[in-house]
Formats: C-alpha cells, sequence, structure tokens
C-alpha cells in the first residue's frame, strides 16, 4: 500500500524552508529496501497538496519529525497508488505514519476509507479504526468494522497479504467483482489471508438468499474447495421447501465459490420439508443452489428417515430431492420401512393405528408427485428387495361393517408395495414366496334374540 518513500515525500516538500540536509539522503536509502506492492518497485511518493501548514521537529540529532494538515494528498509516481487524510504526521523514531480524519488510500490491491489510521513501515503494517470500509481490487469483496489490520505484502517480508478484524466486522465475500449476490459473513473476530482464506470466530453467521449458516468458528479455504463450521454448526437452507442441517462438526464442498456439498460429520441431523433424518454423517449435495441429493450413513447411530407416517431406516440411506422435492429413498443393509395408519383416515374403525413394515437387504421407497408442487406428497411404492419380509393391514372396501382389516405376512425374494392415499392398495411376492394371512370374525348378528331359559326345566 504506501513504503518508507513516503517519508521521502514529505521531506522533499521541506527542504525549502528547514529540512536538515541529511534527511532526504535516510529517505531515499530507505526507499530502496521497500517495495510497491503492484511488482515490488518502489513507490515515488509525491505530495500534490498540503492544505494549510507543514512543518517539521528535530527530536534528535539524525531523527525529524513531520506534521502536515489541512488536508494532505499524495499519490505513487508510475502507480496509481494514492492516499489522502485530513493531516499527517510522520514519527522517525518508530517509523510510524499517521493519517488523521477523512482517510482514503487506494492501493494496486485495496481500496480503505476510514476515519484514522496509523501505518508501521518497518513492519509493512497498517492499523484503520472507525468506520473502516476496505474492498479487494481483485474480488470486489467488501469489509466493514470499527478496525482492521492489514499486513502488506512485501519482498522479503511476506509474500501474501494479510487482514485481522475484531469486534464483529462484516464482510461480504465474492468471487469477483461482477459475481453477483456475496455471502455476508459476521464474526467477533475475522482473519482473511489473501483472496481466497478466511477464518472466523466468535458466534460467526453466513448469509445468502438461498442459504443461512452459523458456528462458534469458522474456516473457508477456497484453494482446497472446503469450508469448516465447529461449535453448534447448523445449515438453514432458505425458501418455501427449506432445509436444515445440524452436527458436531459441518464441512462444505466449494467450486468456485458455490456450495455444491454440505457434510454433518457426527451426530448428524437433517431436517426437510417432508421428512427428518438422523445419522453418525449427513451428506446433502446441492446444484443450483438447492438441494438435490441426501447420502447418510454410521455406525453408533444408523440413518433414520422419518416422515409424516413412514420411518425408514438401514446401514446407509440414499434420498433424491430434485430442486428439493423428494422423489426416492433407498435404504441398504438391514434396510426396515414402517408405516402407521392414520385411524382418522378410516372412519375411526378397527385396526386403526396398526402399523406396517417391511425389511430386506434394500428398501426403494417411491413418493409420488402431485401436478401442484407445493401440494404434500404422498408414498406410492415400496419395494424390498433380498430375504425380504412384509406384515400388512389390508382393509376390505367393499365390507360396510367397519370391522378389522386382514392381516397379511408374506416372505419372498422381492416384495412389492404398491400405496394409495397412504394406505395399502396391493402387495405382490416374486421369487420363492410364502406368508399368512388372516381374516378377521365376522360381526356377530344383533338381529337374532337369544330365546329366554324356561324356570324349572333343565336346559
Amino acid at each position: 500500500m504506501m513504503s518508507a518513500m513516503l517519508t521521502l515525500a514529505l521531506l522533499q516538500q521541506q527542504p525549502a524552508t528547514t529540512a536538515t540536509p541529511a534527511a532526504p539522503a535516510r529517505a531515499a536509502e530507505a526507499a530502496k529496501a521497500v517495495g510497491d506492492s503492484a511488482a515490488g518497485r518502489p513507490c515515488q511518493v509525491t505530495i500534490d497538496t498540503v492544505g494549510h501548514y507543514g512543518r517539521q521537529v528535530e527530536v534528535r540529532p539524525g531523527e525529524t519529525n513531520l506534521f502536515a494538515g489541512g488536508g494532505v494528498r499524495a499519490h505513487c509516481q508510475g502507480t496509481g497508488s494514492t492516499l489522502a487524510a485530513d493531516s499527517v504526521a510522520w514519527f522517525a523514531g518508530v517509523g510510524r505514519f499517521d493519517m488523521l480524519g477523512g482517510v482514503q488510500i487506494r492501493d494496486t490491491a485495496i481500496t480503505l476509507d476510514a476515519t484514522t489510521a496509523s501505518y508501521f513501515l518497518r513492519q509493512e503494517r497498517l492499523e484503520a479504526h472507525r468506520n473502516v470500509v476496505a474492498v479487494s481490487r481483485a474480488t470486489g469483496s467488501v469489509l466493514r468494522g470499527p478496525n482492521l489490520t492489514y499486513y502488506r505484502a512485501v519482498r522479503g517480508v511476506r509474500d501474501t497479504v494479510e487482514m485481522y478484524a475484531t469486534s464483529r466486522p462484516t464482510i461480504d465475500y465474492r468471487a469477483s467483482p461482477d459475481s453477483g449476490e456475496p455471502y455476508v459473513i459476521v464474526g467477533d473476530r475475522v482473519r482473511l489471508k489473501g483472496s481466497d482464506r478466511v477464518w472466523a470466530g466468535g458466534s460467526v453467521t453466513i448469509d445468502r438468499s438461498d442459504l443461512a449458516a452459523q458456528g462458534d468458528s469458522m474456516m473457508l479455504d477456497e484453494t482446497a474447495g472446503l469450508g469448516v463450521l465447529v461449535g453448534k454448526p447448523e445449515v438453514r437452507g432458505k425458501g418455501p421447501r427449506s432445509y436444515r442441517l445440524l452436527g458436531r462438526r459441518i464441512e462444505f464442498g466449494l467450486q468456485g465459490r458455490e456450495v455444491r456439498l454440505v457434510k454433518a460429520l457426527g451426530a448428524g441431523q437433517a431436517t426437510g420439508a417432508d421428512w427428518r433424518l438422523t445419522a453418525d454423517t449427513i451428506h446433502l449435495r446441492m446444484d443450483r443452489r438447492k438441494l438435490q441429493q441426501v447420502f447418510a450413513w454410521g455406525d453408533s447411530s444408523r440413518p433414520h428417515a422419518v416422515s409424516t407416517l413412514h420411518t425408514i431406516q438401514a446401514d446407509s440411506l440414499a434420498l433424491d430431492l430434485p430442486d428439493e422435492a423428494l422423489t426416492e429413498a433407498r435404504a441398504f443393509r438391514k434396510a426396515l420401512s414402517t408405516s402407521n395408519r392414520d385411524s382418522t383416515a378410516h372412519g375411526g374403525g378397527g385396526g386403526g393405528g396398526d402399523q406396517d413394515w417391511i425389511a430386506g437387504d434394500t428398501i426403494v421407497a417411491h413418493w409420488r408427485q402431485p401436478a401442484d408442487s407445493a401440494a404434500k406428497r404422498e408414498l406410492d411404492r415400496l419395494v424390498a428387495r433380498g430375504k425380504a419380509r412384509a406384515l400388512t393391514h389390508l382393509r376390505n372396501e367393499r365390507d360396510s361393517t367397519r370391522r378389522a382389516p386382514s392381516v397379511n405376512y408374506t416372505r419372498g425374494r422381492v416384495i412389492d408395495i404398491a400405496l394409495k392415499g397412504d394406505r395399502i392398495d396391493q402387495v405382490r411376492a416374486l421369487g420363492p414366496a410364502d406368508g399368512l394371512h388372516l381374516e378377521p370374525l365376522p360381526p356377530v348378528d344383533t338381529t337374532k334374540a337369544r330365546r329366554p331359559k324356561r324356570p324349572g326345566r333343565a336346559p
């Protein structure tokens, strides 16, 4: 951003009055060791205007402080770097250049506005305070906050720009100046390195129109395509069919600063408009900023998906949700699906609340897609393969007595269950199959009155 040549520039404005003969020489010697942030060449700073006054004070032989006010404007010759402030002060003993009031710095890497700023030339460090706004020229990312510490990239000192901010700064994080909507990152403390790495700590939040995330700490490395949230992390999708993901640790897979994969590692919980899923590990695959697929597996906690009336669990699960609409679920190894029958859907007759289940090595569940995308999706079909078993309750729709449904236990290589309106309609078994079918007792005929016993006569 700036360099030790700034000292030379101020001293070069003074020789006609009170500058010591040795001052320009000392500043010129310091300038040779400092390169411009654009290409590593010396920055020849020229003071364009000093509004009202400028003076220098010799503290001791060989050490002179400089002061100027009333509006100071300067630029680096041969580059686009400029700086401006209401007043400036140079303290030679500590190598510090202060800018007070209306600070504006325009560098090849960033633009920075603040109320006050101090530049420590020996460490190539800038500290800005109050109403800080820093904009990356390369990406268009913006940092706003009460303070900022900026470390220049200088040969022999550091090879990458670094920034630190505290007191809950806000960052509009972009891929490029014309990349559209940014991620808005807020945290108690934020560190940025280069244009592709961010660390934040203390009640961190990340927001965009399609998602919101939070956690105690965050790390983002675009070069590795990885983001991490820890400390009660949570991710929520926004929109009419939103989702929510919890876990001990949440990781993001990034591609071009777009989130393509969200992982919950340890005690994962995912919730959608039509379902709820728990597992050790849960992966959400994203595309076009919408949830498309869910994968879950685990040892200590087997994946368990629950909808309004149905559940499915296995060693691993895969859910297809094109554009956040549930269409299919696949369960692998020791798969089990249950269905709770809603008694109110059958007029409150006998058998209400009975549970149907189907089990097998694998289970595939299909959901019917309604014409209205906003309508609730209904389970349409369940297919179990490999040592398949099923216990189902079937109601005879032609029976007006509302008696209990029949009970059907089936075994086979493949069992295919068709449903209508969340109720079992047909059960088919393929391959070697057997089973048991139980019909309810017929209703008692209450129209036939029993003959009364006559007294004194044996029956």
